[in-house]
Order: structure tokens, then C-alpha cells, then sequence
């Protein structure tokens, strides 16, 4: 347009020479030559609006016809969808959606139990209704998660899953609480700080079913390892490493009376490769321990609450203990690269005056002492079908035996000591030895859609005497089998 403008202005400024060499010739007077000046420049005002016309003219020209490619009516729908869309933005960010993200799932699941003569579906069955046990855990639940992510990294997280929730396990109670924490960024976004109710961080397995392969857990998940922490503490990302810790309550959302002493709770990671890594986990602190002693009378605890030396004599008044001191670590490691998938994990774990036997001379209360071991291997015989081979074995021969808030005989778990009476005078040969726990599960799953897999699991369990209640024969067995299958769903 510029170059329009120049072409257009010529004649007048050719005109403008003429006039100017032409005046001594054609005017005599000042007058003369002043009149033919103002006659130009009229002139010169007529074309400049001409001009300026004919570029209006162009320029809405220009504006009314559609972008390349677009006809009219389709470039009248873009231009509405944008409006369409600026309007949706709005009313997101307006309404808290902005980096809110929902997920789900849910695994209903048929369990056949050779041992319980149990055999049927179970899904959000209450943990209460028979507490937590190897073939109840986590199996059967739904559960929803949100999480929100502000602008300046903050992350909001609240994961409720009805009956089947951490808390639920934990407490014993009736809450939905799976998860509710918090992680904000302090000096950058790798450098968080988090708190809330949180769940256990250790081994190598999940909670989830949508992240495990097989249907039930490890013995080392089930029997030896927290649930929750309610706490603070602080997450910290640095190249391949993340070591996080809290300050909390273990298994406790809310400390009794006379309790204050909390857990240090720890893990460090480290991805070695893209297929490759390993971590660790610690808990050191007091926790609740599930051991009850019986007593004369309430008054020979030292402070009267069931905390004291452990040193008591038999009696007929049983009382709950407090919390004591529990030491736990372990590590774990991975493989993941093609169709090969190989986890594996090492436990170790102590509670003071937590053992399912008492001293037989002092009735002195001892200390609960186990190890234990568990590998997984899994193979993807085509991308949606896969086979998976687990196989766990806990070492809990000490003082009776007693895992990780287990310090009682369990038939059902087969936890405690082998129930073998063979001079018939009615108690059990060896109450000082627990039994050994192992476990070998073979499975597959196949995954339907994105959305859905289906999983058959079997499982065999057995242990070095006799634990398992065969609930018709009303004797204990040494081993006991497990036959599920599950659909998990998720989105």
C-alpha cells in the first residue's frame, strides 16, 4: 500500500515542478502564482481521499474474506468455538477444575478358601468381618482419588475408598479414608514439603490392584509391613534419587493418652537405568502393640496403663498394652524391560514385648523378632496376556513367633506356634518355636481394554507345623489353597 501511495502522489509532484518552472512564464504577479498553489493543493487534498478510501475499501475487503483454506460459514464456526472455548476456560478455572484429575477402580472378585470351606464373591465386604487377613486384605474394593495441582505446584490429594480403606484397616474403624495428604513446594518444585494420612511406602508391591499383577499380596505386605503414617515430613527429588520421611503416627490417626512418642518413617529410591532400580524403608519408633498380658490385679502395672517392666505374673485380669518400640527395614528391587518383569524384596523387623509367647518361668513379656523374603517374576506371553510366578517365606520362629501387630495365634493367617499335642496332656509341645510361613502363587492376567484386566490367581500356603484351622474338621493343617479371579476396572 505504500508503494500505491507513492505511484499515486507523482503526477501531482510532477505537476508541482511544472507549475513551479512554468511561473516567471504564466504569471506576472504574486498572485497569480499563490492562486495556481492553492488550485494544487485542493488537488492534492481530492486524491489523498480518494486514496485513503480506496485503502478502507481494501482493508474491509480483506476483513470479510475467510482465511485460507475456510469458507465463510466455516470460518463463522471457528470463530465460535473459540468464543466456545475461552468460555469453557473460564468457567473451569472459575469452579476449581483447573489441574484437577479423577481416576477410579474397582475389583469384584470370587475367592475360594480350601481351609475356611469358603467359596463366593467379595466386594466391599467390611475389614472388620473377620479382620485382615491374607485372603480379605485389600481384595474386593473400589475406590475414587482427585487429585489437584495448583499453578504454583502445590498438590491436593484425597483417595476415599469405602471399607476397605487404610484407615479402615488400621483403626478397625468404618472410614472410607484411603489417602488424604498434601505435597508443597518449598525452594522448587523438587523440594517438597508433605503431611496428611499417608500410605505405606514400603516393598515392591502396591495396594492398588490396578498395579499389581496378581490378586492377593506378598506374606511380606499382609503380615510385616505398616499401613498409614499421619504425620509431616518432607519429600526431596535430586537426578535419579527421591528419599522421603515423615515425623507421624503409625497405623493411628490420633495418639491416646499418655502416648507421644511418634515413628520416623523413610524411603530412598534410586532408578539406576530406564529399566532398572532399587529402594529401601525404614520405621523406628513406638506403635501399637497388639499384645495383651493377664494379670492378678490392674494395680501391678507400673502406671497403671499396661505400660511397665513385663514382668507379670499369671492372673485373671487381661489388660492391652501401649505402644512399644518397633524397628523395621527393608529393601527391594526391579527389572522391567521388554516382556520380562522381576521384583524382589528383603524384610527384617522387631517389636519389643510383642511376641505371641511370654517367658514360661517370669512371664516376662518378649520381644517379637521375624525376617523374611519374596520374588516375582512375570512374563508377557502376548502384549495382553501375561503369567506370573511369586513365591514369600517368612522366618518367625522366635519367642513363640509375632509379626507386625499380629502377637496372638492366628488359625487363619497361621501365625503362632505349631498346634501339635502329642502326649495328648492337652497343651502344645513347643509354644517357644513359631511356625515359618510360605507362600507360592501362580497366575495370569489378561488385559481386556485399556480400562479392564481380568486375573486368575492360584495360590498355596504353607507352614513348617500345623496352623491353619480346617473350620469343618475343627484340627489344624500345615497348608491351606486359595483359587480367585478378578475384574479390575479403572479409569
Amino acid at each position: 500500500m505504500k508503494h500505491k501511495l507513492t505511484w499515486s502522489l507523482m503526477p501531482v509532484a510532477l505537476a508541482a515542478c511544472l507549475a513551479c518552472g512554468a511561473a516567471p512564464a504564466q504569471a506576472d504577479t504574486t498572485q497569480d502564482l499563490l492562486n495556481e498553489l492553492r488550485a494544487l493543493k485542493a488537488r492534492v487534498g481530492e486524491l489523498e481521499k480518494k486514496l485513503e478510501a480506496q485503502t478502507a475499501k481494501q482493508a474491509a475487503k480483506e476483513a470479510e474474506s475467510p482465511a485460507p483454506g475456510m469458507t465463510p460459514d466455516q470460518l463463522q464456526d471457528f470463530n465460535r468455538i473459540a468464543v466456545k472455548t475461552e468460555a469453557l476456560e473460564d468457567s473451569r478455572d472459575m469452579l476449581g477444575f483447573k489441574g484437577l484429575k479423577v481416576s477410579g477402580y474397582m475389583d469384584p472378585t470370587f475367592v475360594f478358601n480350601q481351609r475356611q470351606h469358603r467359596a463366593g464373591f467379595q466386594f466391599l465386604n467390611a475389614v472388620g468381618d473377620g479382620g485382615y487377613t491374607y485372603d480379605n486384605s485389600y481384595i474386593g474394593s473400589a475406590a475414587i482419588d482427585f487429585i489437584k495441582e495448583t499453578d504454583g505446584g502445590s498438590r491436593w490429594r484425597l483417595t476415599l475408598s469405602p471399607q476397605r480403606s487404610t484407615q479402615a484397616v488400621s483403626e478397625g474403624s468404618a472410614s472410607i479414608l484411603q489417602e488424604a495428604s498434601v505435597s508443597i513446594p518449598l525452594t522448587d518444585l523438587q523440594t517438597r514439603f508433605i503431611a496428611g494420612h499417608i500410605p505405606d511406602w514400603s516393598g515392591y508391591e502396591y495396594l492398588q490392584p490396578t498395579l499389581n499383577k496378581l490378586i492377593t499380596h506378598n506374606l511380606l505386605f499382609d503380615l510385616t509391613l505398616p499401613t498409614a503414617y499421619t504425620g509431616a515430613g518432607m519429600e526431596i527429588t535430586r537426578d535419579k534419587w527421591i528419599v522421603k520421611g515423615v515425623l507421624a503416627n503409625m497405623n493411628a490417626s490420633k495418639r491416646s493418652a499418655n502416648e507421644k512418642t511418634p515413628v520416623l518413617a523413610y524411603r530412598v529410591d534410586y532408578a539406576k537405568g530406564e529399566f532398572q532400580g532399587f529402594g529401601f524403608a525404614g520405621v523406628h519408633g513406638k506403635a501399637h502393640n497388639g499384645r495383651t498380658v493377664t494379670v492378678d490385679s490392674p494395680t501391678e502395672i507400673v502406671d497403671g496403663n499396661g505400660v511397665g517392666t513385663g514382668n507379670y505374673l499369671p492372673g485373671t485380669t487381661e489388660i492391652a498394652q501401649r505402644d512399644s518400640r518397633v524397628d523395621l527395614f527393608e529393601f527391594d528391587a526391579y527389572f522391567i524391560r521388554g516382556d520380562w518383569t522381576v521384583q524382589g524384596q528383603l524384610s527384617w523387623g522387631r517389636q519389643q514385648k510383642a511376641s505371641i509367647t511370654a517367658d514360661p518361668t517370669t512371664g516376662e513379656l518378649r520381644n517379637a523378632i521375624w525376617s523374611g523374603l519374596s520374588g516375582l517374576v512375570a512374563y508377557k506371553f502376548e502384549p495382553r496376556l501375561e503369567g506370573v510366578v511369586r513365591l514369600d517365606r517368612i522366618f518367625n520362629g522366635k519367642n513363640g513367633g509375632g509379626l507386625l501387630t499380629y502377637s496372638a495365634f492366628d488359625d487363619h493367617n497361621g501365625i503362632g506356634p505349631a498346634q501339635v499335642d502329642a502326649d495328648g496332656d492337652g497343651n502344645i509341645d513347643n509354644p517357644n518355636k513359631g511356625v515359618d510361613r510360605t507362600a507360592l502363587t501362580l497366575g495370569m492376567n489378561y488385559a481386556f481394554n485399556l480400562s479392564t484386566v481380568f486375573k486368575l490367581e492360584y495360590r498355596y500356603d504353607w507352614a513348617s507345623g500345623p496352623v491353619f484351622l480346617d473350620t469343618r474338621s475343627n484340627t489344624y493343617k500345615k497348608n491351606n489353597q486359595l483359587l480367585s479371579t478378578a475384574v479390575v476396572v479403572s479409569f
